[in-house]
């Protein structure tokens, strides 16, 4: 005897071993061996065998007229050979039996089950939307499979213009096209991004990096609402006398900081370091610093900024030539004899910037020999010639503080690079960053943060310092209390000369401003007070923040250097051993995993064959050559471990030693 009976939900058949009471023991068709109770039986017979009869069964099934089925079917609950004796006439044999359970149990949008063997019919209405919805679903297949075709054919589906980028960042998994996507590349045996590039949706890799940085830190885009600059105070002071000047590159809009001096009786000047004050004509929790604190620093990237602070505020409060410009000065009264500051004074003013110097211009004409001859004519003369000696000696003084803290002296990084993007064109050329304008510029942009560091905690305002200890476990961090910037040589350290570019320099700025104008109720006054659970917020996303930029910005560069190497034909590159298996390029500022590469010295120069590039990875795929002379190292792994570099990345310039 065989039986045909329900299992777990599903139908099966299979031949009847022996009987114990209302249970059978049963061998299915697959060899298994089960036990089945008699209540779970639908139909018992002997012939055909369990085998044919599922066969035949099957092929019936499908000859059914459901349409028709779920007519002659009663409204209420029924028990399936009530409804095959009505289907079949007379007495129906095993086989169409078996075909009409399984044509229902198959059908659940017809019919519905109510226990074992018995149905009921859907109603009506949700019958017909089931069935508009089945017909929905296998257009959307047919779709599906054309969409998919022609992805392998190489051709993007129009259904796809204007989404691609979507797809590949924040994509709705339920849509056909990211489903259509997502089984081309697996059918391809390609990721869904290579795909993309391969079909013309994506018309580059850099495309694509963008998009995927941009999705998930300006998911709403990044142009600004249309918002107004607030009047500046009208007592604001001018500055006397104080012609200024900056020092950029070329391509810098937001220009933090000037530089004046003048002359005073005797072996006596006065110094002027003067940084740009948004924070005069932004409020703390206003509109404009609800922006900055969300984007919390400007994105440089080569070829593009995100700038923090919306276009007209840039535009107000940077330090551009030709004007008055509201400021925060830092003055300084020097014994040019001994290069040593006698007195010093924080002003909010207005001054006038008279000329905007650039790097590119000036870095081969103004140099140390120059400097040293005083030849040469170039603008600002007398300025750079009394400021270079007094920054040589702040260095030194540096020097000898890290000493103390256990260090050796920082060796200067002497290049830098500049990309310059067209289109998919790169230009990649290097820069020495240990010019005298840089040294100038570096150097008295940390004297001023050090300075207004001490200025906050002298006056009991917190601001947002960072420390860093030469040696030891969580070696930089960013904190409201002042503590040393070992690496620095300085006892404090606050970001307070890029407010333009830098949200924690804003915030300092604001708390600066507090005490210039207030005094000694600054701790009152200032927006933020001691143990403020909202600047310990603004500390630590800002930390993840810019860590999170500065990714991607090397990530960025590392593309670029990559595209410079195909777009150069550069297939063979020397390099620098730096550690282990990692190399240094000499002509582009890339570092290279090259696997095998052996045991060699810091230094070592090395011919390297570059074998593939995935433009999409960020990634080369490189071998040795062969090992060519050594260069002199210099400088320790320690130092380098200890030096930390922050670059003005707008302008490729090393214009704050601050250790990450």
């Amino acid at each position: 005897m065989n039986v045909f009976f329900e299992e777990s939900g599903g139908l099966k058949v299979g031949t009847v071993l022996n009987q114990h009471g209302d249970t059978f023991q049963v061998e299915l068709l697959s060899g298994r061996r089960a036990k089945v109770k008699s209540k779970d039986v639908l139909i018992e017979f002997n012939n055909p065998s369990a085998a044919d009869l599922i066969q035949q069964a099957d092929a019936v099934s499908k000859e059914i007229d459901l349409d028709f089925l779920w007519e002659i079917s009663p409204l209420d609950k029924f028990f399936f050979l009530d409804l095959a004796n009505e289907y079949f006439g007379g007495t129906p044999d095993p086989v169409q039996k078996s075909a009409l359970v399984l044509c229902m149990h198959s059908s659940p949008i017809y019919f519905r089950r109510k226990g074992r063997g018995q149905y009921q019919r859907a109603p009506e209405e949700q019958l017909k939307m089931a069935i508009i919805a089945l017909e929905r679903r296998r257009q959307q297949s047919l779709i599906q499979q054309r969409y998919e075709n022609e992805l392998k054919a190489g051709r993007l589906p129009s259904a796809f213009d204007g989404k691609v980028l979507s797809l590949l960042t924040r994509a709705d998994k339920n849509s056909i096209e990211y489903k259509v996507l997502e089984a081309a590349a697996l059918s391809l045996g390609k990721s869904a991004a290579q795909l993309m590039l391969d079909v013309g949706g994506i018309q580059s890799a850099r495309e694509l990096h963008e998009a995927q940085f941009l999705s998930e830190y300006f998911p709403h885009g990044t142009g600004f609402p249309a918002l107004n600059v607030s009047p500046l105070p009208e007592d604001l002071s001018e500055a006397m006398g104080v012609q200024a000047f900056s020092v950029d590159d070329m391509s810098t809009t937001e220009i933090d900081d000037a530089f004046s001096v003048q002359r005073l009786s005797g072996n006596h000047a006065r110094i002027g370091i003067h940084i740009a004050a948004p924070a005069l004509g932004i409020e703390n929790g206003d509109a404009v610093d609800m922006i900055a604190r969300a984007r919390l620093s400007t994105v440089y990237m080569p070829g593009r900024k995100i700038t923090m602070l919306p276009d007209n505020f840039v535009g107000t409060f940077t330090l551009k030539e030709g004007g008055l410009r509201p400021a925060v000065s830092l003055y300084l009264i020097i014994d040019t004899s001994t290069q040593d500051i006698v007195i010093s004074e924080t002003v909010v003013e207005r001054v006038y910037i008279l000329s905007n110097l650039r790097h590119n211009v000036l870095d081969e004409i103004i140099t140390e020999q120059t400097l040293q001859d005083g030849t040469h004519d170039y603008p600002h003369k007398y300025e750079i010639e009394v400021l270079w000696p007094f920054v040589k000696s702040l260095y030194e003084q540096r020097q000898r503080a890290r000493i103390g803290y256990g260090l050796r002296r920082e060796v200067p990084h002497n290049l830098d690079y500049s990309f310059h993007i067209y289109g998919e064109h790169v230009n990649i050329t290097p820069r020495r960053r240990s010019s005298p304008l840089n040294l100038i510029v570096a150097e008295l942009a940390i004297l001023a943060n050090s300075h207004w560091g001490a200025f906050l905690h002298a006056y009991g305002v917190p601001g947002i310092y960072r420390a860093q200890r030469a040696f030891g476990p969580h070696r930089t961090r960013m904190q409201t209390t002042p503590a040393p910037h070992e690496g620095l040589g300085v006892v404090q350290y606050a970001w307070s000369t890029s407010p333009l570019r830098r949200y924690v320099d804003l915030v300092n700025q604001w708390q600066i401003l507090a005490c210039v104008q207030h005094g000694i109720t600054a701790k009152l006054a200032a927006p933020f007070k001691p143990k403020d659970a909202e600047l310990y917020a603004i500390v630590r996303n800002f930390d993840e923040t810019y860590v999170a930029y500065a990714d991607h910005q090397r990530c960025m560069e590392h593309f670029w250097c990559l595209r410079w190497l195909k777009q150069e034909c550069r297939d063979r590159v020397t390099a620098t051993v730096v550690k282990d298996d990692t190399v240094r390029l000499e002509e582009v500022p890339l570092l290279l995993h090259v696997p095998g590469l052996g045991v060699h010295a810091r230094g070592v120069r090395v011919l390297i064959e570059v074998i593939t590039i995935d433009e999409l990875r960020v990634e080369a795929l490189c071998r040795l050559i062969k090992v060519l002379d050594v260069q002199s190292i210099t400088c320790s792994d320690e130092t380098h471990k200890n030096i930390d570099v922050s670059l003005d990345t707008n302008s490729g310039t090393a214009v704050e030693a601050a250790a990450r």
